[in-house]
């Protein structure tokens, strides 16, 4: 599927789902157009398909911690089959859908959809473990319900990672997925008593987590907490895992402690009941708090996306790009006069053995054929500098590879943009890498703009510190002015009506 067509698709959708987003769709359009140039996006790529159009909500933790459990009572549906063992082992996404009863489709539905946030997926995959990008089922499904707490959202549960034996997979699309999300719930078990057992696990969904810049979407739940109900001092019980995560880096308030009433251990002291219902209560509605903020998250989201990628290609890409040529120009010089230097003394050596140069300068090769034929001089002439000119491709091209593979381990984009910049009809004396021009420097400070005011137009929906009434100037809402009880059809068209007064200056 072409760019062009996911873009096609996702208007589609969110014309019905969120048209305040179709604007923004351009501004991405535009972007892309700068990725090209620049070569960090090949052909077939979009910057829109690297974040998730719908809000997402990601459940992630180790098995038995009580992820799907909960799943089951946030959309009181039996969606997932619970247990206290590894009882599913895929990445499960789950949506509105029509029908009551659960329908369950196969992992391809994500990954040939734009809309959802596994599109293209299989190749990620692929990238890992070779081979098994076509086995995409095996590692997602999708999940429809017409629980009302779904419209509006998906969810993504994950397999526990201490379970999963396609671990390395399972890593990477996990980070892919806390990348695309709007929320992650990080569940922890509150039957393991001792979480320093579980330091490879704390390791990657707590230290890696923690440096984010987004890290404030992050929750961590330990969950079951009823079961330390039968310990001497409870309390101490959920103390050790926050000390346990915060010797990892986490020092804000994202801790919750929370367990399910209806599979509750019995509490034999009623006050201390008491105290850990409370506790619960509090917790969980911060937490659906939270989760039903994500579509107005998503929003701002993926409009600050915009002046993030803008500045990260300004700020980080293009330096990186810079960085990675000129070590690679320099390498290339060196082993150029290195090789060259090696040839010329080699044949100097060998022609001089032979006797070539003795007597006067006249009597040389070169000097020789010219006497005899103008064009037997220009042919030795021409084979001599096209060799040259080979072994200096075939030098440029070994080291470009060579630096392309270390650079694809840690950024995709740079190596191909690196690439984009070492082909063999591009010069090396280019001091700015290949579309950094200052027609798409400026179109990089437009859609910077652009992401700003799209933002302030979103805050105009809920901030208002004048206190004053806002006049609109758009048939509908005078219409809603006039006659604040009337019922209309969309509740985000005065978020899309000031948008679209931007239209023009995000272009």
């Amino acid at each position: 599927m072409t760019p062009k067509e996911r873009y096609k698709k996702l208007e589609q959708h969110l014309s019905e789902e969120n048209p305040i987003l179709l604007k923004i769709i351009k501004i991405y359009q535009e972007l892309d157009v700068v990725g090209y140039r620049t070569g960090l996006l090949k052909r077939n790529e979009s910057y829109a398909s690297t974040i998730s159009w719908w809000p997402l909500i990601s459940v992630l933790g180790t098995f038995s911690a009580g992820k799907s459990t909960f799943i089951n009572g946030y959309t009181q549906r039996k969606i997932q089959t619970t247990g206290n063992q590894a009882v599913d082992d895929k990445f499960t996404v789950v949506c509105y859908g029509e029908n009551q009863e659960v329908t369950t489709l196969p992992g391809l539905a994500l990954d040939s959809d734009p809309r959802f946030p596994f599109f293209g997926i299989s190749e990620q995959i692929e990238k890992v473990e070779s081979g098994q990008g076509s086995c995409v089922d095996s590692y997602l499904q999708l999940k429809t319900t017409n629980s009302d707490v779904l419209k509006g959202k998906i969810l993504i549960d994950s397999p526990g990672f201490d379970a999963d034996s396609q671990r390395d997979s399972t890593l990477k699309i996990t980070n892919h997925i806390i990348d695309m999300s709007d929320l992650v719930l990080v569940f922890f078990d509150a039957r393991h008593p001792e979480p320093g057992a579980m330091r490879d696990t704390l390791e990657h969904l707590v230290a890696t987590t923690i440096k984010r810049n987004d890290s404030d979407k992050i929750l961590y739940i330990l969950n079951q907490i009823d079961t330390a109900a039968h310990e001497d001092n409870p309390e101490e019980v959920i103390g050790s895992w926050q000390r346990a995560i915060a010797a990892k880096g986490l020092v804000g308030g994202n801790f919750y402690a929370i367990y399910n009433e209806e599979a509750a251990n019995a509490f034999a002291n009623p006050a201390l009941a008491e105290r850990f219902k409370r506790k619960k209560d509090i917790d969980l509605e911060r937490i659906f708090s939270r989760m039903s903020k994500v579509s107005t998250e998503r929003t701002y989201r993926i409009a600050h996306s915009l002046e993030l990628l803008a500045n990260e290609i300004t700020q980080e890409k293009i330096p990186l790009i810079q960085k990675a040529v000129k070590s690679w120009r320099k390498k290339v010089l060196i082993t150029d006069l290195f090789v060259f230097s090696t040839l010329f003394i080699g044949i100097f050596y060998l022609l001089s053995t032979l006797g070539y140069f003795e007597g006067s300068i006249l009597d040389w090769t070169i000097f020789k054929l010219m006497q005899q034929s103008v064009y037997y001089g220009i042919f030795f002439s021409v084979i001599s500098l096209g060799s040259l000119y080979g072994i200096h491709q075939y030098i440029r091209a070994k080291f470009a590879q060579r630096d392309a593979k270390k650079l694809m381990k840690t950024d995709p984009q740079v190596a191909n943009a690196f690439l984009f910049n070492t082909r063999f009809w591009r010069g090396m004396a280019h001091a700015n890498p290949r579309g950094w021009s200052g027609r798409n420097r400026m179109a990089l400070e437009r859609i910077t703009d652009a992401s700003k005011r799209a933002i302030q137009k979103l805050n105009d929906q809920f901030v208002n510190p004048t206190g004053k009434e806002k006049m609109v100037t758009h048939p509908q809402l005078n219409e809603r002015q006039a006659n604040p009880s009337a019922t209309f059809k969309s509740s985000t068209t005065e978020a899309e009506v000031v948008i679209n007064s931007e239209s023009s200056s995000a272009k």
